[in-house]
């Protein structure tokens, strides 16, 4: 669990789990929120899903994929946020 909380810390991967635990989201809207570039929340996306912290709800979609965060998500960011 404590490799996946230290991976969990970067920055973009961390916005994207606290972004999504308020709900699914699209890429396009994590970029408009905060503002990053989307090569970025792309990579931090498909890092988090390779680690199963979040999940693709549409997989079959070519586009506007819409993405949410697993319970092992929940947890880490849990954790993440009582270690600040």
């Amino acid at each position: 669990m404590w490799e996946l909380i230290s991976f969990a810390q970067g920055r973009t991967r961390k916005y994207c789990l606290e972004t999504l635990a308020s709900g699914p989201k699209t890429p396009s809207s994590l970029v408009k929120i905060s503002g990053k570039h989307l090569s970025h929340i792309s990579r931090a996306l498909r890092e988090l899903t390779e680690k199963g912290l979040i999940e693709c709800l549409t997989p079959d979609l070519p586009k506007n994929r819409i993405y949410g965060i697993t319970n092992k998500g929940k947890e880490v960011l849990k954790k993440l946020k009582e270690m600040e």
